[in-house]
């Protein structure tokens, strides 16, 4: 509450003070009738002030850059080029000095005296290395830059139909796994960084926007201007334990403070359509009906024949996503204000999702810029059918998979056809017969203000506060399936998810430089502080289906004591005080070090505050005498690094212990409710310790043709979070969670950027990336507590096998499969597998013991191609990646390609012969014959632009382009996509419920006014 406050005294005063800029602008607007010109001194005045200087901007081979900044130097006046680099501007006076710059490139001044026409041409900086990247609490130019970081401009994003963040820089950042394993268009994508590195914690990056943690979802893709990626230990280790899986650091648009004077209106707009990318092969009612004249016992309903998924999907899905950004203002004053409406529709039936989100962005300086204040407020609310969330489309698509085609939807009275004796469910009755709605909301609020009270120190003050909500209103009618099989007579739930963080920072950044040394020297306060909370209540038996979920009490269940009710709530706290000072020597020999003492309720009380350094070293080869006529190298530098992470608990209260309400017991005529305890304290419970050491190297060569990175890496993951079984007594539990595992990573990662063509009308750059990751548990035990075994299961096929599918183990990766290797088929239908002592065995005198490892669901290689080719007013933009080295365990075809199952649909295969020799007579096994090589290469995103050459004064800027997103894959898989989960540690699924993944068209606008 009180950081509220706080924050709401700093909006209303900057607020107040971006008023009475504004007036002031305006009020200088006014009649001085003492000082009345002539009609000629206003004709002499005017021409004067009428000057126009035009011209076009280029860089060094020809090529126009759109964007770049024309300002009169020492006034607010500026321009900027349109989309063919031309530009015109009016002088203040004859003799005006121009400034032209354009990111990346050097700044020229030019005097405007006497002419009436400039065309510049900019250099390139020197690889870039000028180029502002961001890093923890700060910035660094790209040259001094001594950790593994990697930065993505908005010119670089994925075009068209991306969902979150994540998308815009999928393929394009090596070590930095993104994938989209399902179609649901509420979905997010699925991040990992430089592999599993624990068994109970998140592998979910800390993602900051704009210095504010968030999530992917937080800011629409269209806001942002450019994404930096803290990838090793040195990097991340300033943001202590929240730092282990790598730092995803999000700056949205601004406009540049020097820009002048000026209004720009920018509206961006793309419409899709999605369409199904593969489709397992069913039998239809003939072939069902064929097999059962060859004695198969399959049903037949007498139906006409239905496509049961193509019942539940719409023909074509259509999404279409509206963005309106406005920028203003000047050196002083400025602002970017958008709003950003997305309406997609998914591939099922009702799977809609709508989004509205809106930002405002004001910066305003003042005392000749020692004092900068920036307002920043976010909002964000989302809808969807809850079926999303509840029992609906997800099951639905499953069902309609295993539905018995010959059956019908509905039966002559239009009632929907339920059998009981159907494992499948009339997918379309339990999507039409769920109603509900599902809305999240997400408001941010962040204030800053930077002093700079003596040249070379800035002090900067930021809070912020974040809000997210989540509410469920879900119900079954009368008509559901839960009426007819389970007796419920109708169902409802509601259910509530709130998150509230509040976080103040303050930071000190000092810059020093005499001679040939220069340093900038950060210290810094961090308080975070969040509280999360849930509620849940259901109820059945409804006297009506009118009031869905909004007339709870009214269920009869609820009187009857058999309905649900539950809630809960926690809260933690974080406290960090860091520093960190980076050292540079003639840009030739580079320092940076940093420290954060951290402390976490979280935390046991033996162990409540951590200490996470980081040391990272930088060689500009280049700088050397001895390569000073080597022309060849523009840019190498080498790289070392090394730094501690943490990853806190998950829970708040896993180092207390927890007792639990259980069941009512009558004693002595009173109902009580009895205690249970549900956990072990441990005063001894701390963060997962990552050490992290990393060596790399930057290069550019034949005059910045050819530039990239490769870095190395050993990750040592030290007491990793486990539960241990212990004694009652003295114990109250029977398990406690302790530091105790040693988890280990190490790889290699390299991205190579090529400029193959550099000619004014055609240019064409591509780059090549590449990561591997060896992953492995080293050890679960200590001198207090041991594993019972050293493995354990984990995963499930899902009914009706309920089989674990891996199995991790000491000294073995994370991601194995685990189960009976097939290797013939016997002339009765039955598998042969390989027994424990490697002797072929029928699968009917197999046991546990003649188990093997399978494969892994981990890919060892990662794989990206990304290509931009601009011909005049064209540009063509291809990206292709592909993961290998992994299984995956096809649970559609295990479940539902046994021809031995008669009881619901199955795949065309299932008759197939196995092993070219007889047709399958096991019941459902889980076996190795579904556990199929997963390597893939994706042509994942090709679009193709148009930029108008636009001649008027309302319209500066106007592109078209046309996209198309997941085009095509080639893979040896034969399931409906390889791009399964390969987070958590059972990744390499194919669950038979995924929600199938879409190919996507889209046509896009961009215009500026």
């Amino acid at each position: 509450m009180k950081l509220k406050i706080v924050f709401l005294i700093i909006l209303f005063v900057a607020t107040n003070v971006f008023v009475v800029n504004v007036y002031s602008q305006f009020s200088d607007v006014t009649i001085d009738t003492e000082n009345i010109t002539t009609e000629q001194e206003m004709k002499s005045g005017l021409k004067n002030q009428q000057k126009q200087i035009t011209g076009k901007i280029t860089d060094e081979t020809g090529a126009s850059l759109p964007g770049a900044s024309v300002q009169i130097k020492g006034t607010t006046t500026g321009t900027m080029a349109d989309a063919n680099g031309e530009y015109s501007i009016v002088l203040q006076n004859d003799d005006d000095v121009l400034i032209f710059s354009y990111v990346g490139y050097v700044s020229q001044e030019v005097s405007a005296a006497g002419k009436t026409v400039i065309d510049i041409s900019l250099e390139p900086s020197v690889t870039g290395l000028d180029e502002i990247v961001v890093i923890g609490y700060g910035t660094q130019r790209k040259g001094d830059v001594t950790s593994a970081v990697s930065h993505v401009e908005s010119e670089s994003f994925t075009k068209g139909y991306v969902r979150d963040a994540a998308q815009l820089v999928q393929g394009k950042v090596a070590g930095l796994t993104v994938s989209a394993p399902s179609g649901d268009p509420t979905a997010s994508t699925e991040i990992l960084l430089r592999g599993v590195s624990t068994l109970k914690s998140s592998t979910q990056p800390l993602i900051l926007i704009d210095g504010v943690p968030g999530t992917l979802q937080s800011v629409a893709p269209e806001d942002i201007e450019s994404i930096d990626i803290l990838k090793d230990g040195s990097a991340a280790a300033i943001y202590g334990t929240r730092g282990t899986n790598g730092v995803i650091l999000i700056t949205t648009r601004k406009i540049e403070a020097v820009s002048g004077d000026r209004v720009s209106l920018q509206y961006n707009s793309y419409m899709s359509v999605q369409t199904l990318k593969k489709k397992l092969d069913f039998l239809t009612a003939d072939e069902f009906r064929k097999y059962i004249s060859e004695g198969v016992t399959f049903t037949d309903y007498g139906g006409e024949g239905t496509d049961w998924l193509e019942e539940i999907m719409r023909p074509l899905p259509f999404s279409h996503t509206q963005n309106l950004t406005l920028t203003g203002g000047n050196l002083r004053t400025n602002y970017t204000a958008s709003i950003n409406y997305r309406e997609w529709q998914g591939l099922f039936l009702r799977t809609n999702t709508d989004q509205l989100s809106g930002r405002l962005d004001i910066n305003h300086s003042m005392w000749d810029g020692k004092l900068r204040f920036n307002l920043n407020a976010n909002a964000r609310k989302r809808e969807y059918w809850a079926g999303l969330s509840g029992s609906g489309s997800i099951d639905a698509y499953g069902y309609a998979l295993g539905r018995n085609p010959t059956d019908d939807v509905k039966d002559e009275n239009g009632d929907w056809i339920m059998r009981n004796e159907l494992r499948y469910e009339n997918p379309v009755a339990l999507i039409m017969e769920t109603n509900g709605l599902t809305t999240e909301s997400e408001e941010r609020y962040s204030g800053n203000v930077v002093l700079t009270p003596i040249n070379n120190l800035e002090i900067k003050l930021l809070l912020a506060n974040v809000q997210r909500d989540t509410e469920t209103g879900y119900s079954e009618t009368k008509q559901h399936t839960s009426t007819v099989k389970a007796g419920r007579n109708g169902y409802a739930s509601i259910s509530n998810r709130s998150y509230t963080e509040n976080l103040l920072e303050l930071t000190g950044t000092y810059f020093m430089q005499f001679g040939l040394h220069r340093f900038v020297m950060l210290g810094g306060y961090s308080y975070q502080d969040s509280k999360s909370s849930r509620h849940f209540m259901d109820n059945w038996d409804f006297p009506t289906d009118q009031y869905s979920y909004n007339k709870m009490e009214s269920g009869y269940a609820l009187g009857r004591g058999e309905a649900a009710m539950s809630s809960y709530a926690e809260s933690d706290k974080l406290i960090g005080f860091f520093g960190r000072i980076s050292y540079n020597w003639d840009d030739k020999y580079l320092v940076m070090a940093s420290i954060r003492e951290e402390g976490s309720s979280k935390f046991g009380e033996n162990h409540k505050w951590g200490f996470f350094p980081s040391l990272s070293i930088g060689w500009r080869i280049n700088k050397e005498k001895f390569m000073e006529n080597v022309d060849a190298v523009n840019d190498l530098k080498l790289r070392a690094g090394f730094g501690v992470t943490g990853v806190a608990p998950s829970s708040p209260y896993m180092s207390l212990t927890s007792l639990n309400y259980g069941s009512r017991g009558l004693w002595n005529g009173e109902w009580i409710q009895g205690l249970t305890p549900v956990r072990n304290a441990n005063p001894d419970l701390r963060w997962e310790r990552k050490k992290e050491y990393n060596l790399g190297v930057d290069f550019s060569i034949f005059s910045n043709r050819i530039s990239g990175n490769i870095d190395l890496y050993y990750r040592l993951t030290e007491d990793m979070l486990w539960d241990y079984q212990v004694p009652v007594p003295p114990y109250l539990y029977t398990s406690i969670t302790a530091n105790v595992g040693t988890m280990m990573n190490k790889g290699v990662e390299a991205l190579i950027n090529f400029n193959l063509i550099r000619r004014p009308e055609l240019n064409w750059n591509t780059s090549v990336s590449f990561s591997t990751n060896v992953n492995e548990l080293v050890s679960l035990n200590n001198d207090l507590y041991e594993t019972t075994n050293d493995w354990f299961m984990r995963g499930s096929t899902g009914g009706p096998i309920n089989e674990p599918t891996h199995r991790v183990q000491i000294g073995y990766p994370i991601g194995n499969f685990y189960t009976w290797k097939t290797i013939d088929i016997g002339a009765d239908g039955v598998w042969i597998v390989e027994g424990a002592n490697g002797e072929p065995q029928s699968f009917q005198n197999t046991s546990e013991d003649d188990k093997h490892y399978v494969g892994n669901g981990l890919p060892k290689y990662y794989a990206g191609f990304n290509n931009n080719i601009r011909y005049k007013q064209w540009e063509l933009n291809v990206t292709m990646r592909g993961a290998f080295g992994f299984e995956i365990v096809n649970i559609p075809a295990m479940i539902l390609g046994n021809p031995t199952i008669t009881t619901y649909n199955v795949l065309k295969s299932a008759f197939d012969d196995v092993y070219g020799k007889t047709r399958l007579t096991s019941d459902l096994q889980y076996v190795s014959y579904y556990i199929e090589k997963g390597d893939y290469w994706k042509v994942d995103n090709v679009t193709l632009a148009y930029d108008f050459k636009v001649n008027n004064s309302v319209i500066s800027n106007a592109r078209c382009y046309v996209s198309g997103l997941n085009l095509f894959t080639i893979t040896g898989y034969t399931g409906i996509d390889p791009e399964v989960s390969s987070t958590g540690l059972t990744p390499g699924v194919d669950d038979r419920y995924r929600f199938p993944t879409t190919r996507t068209f889209t046509l896009g606008v961009n215009l500026t006014f």
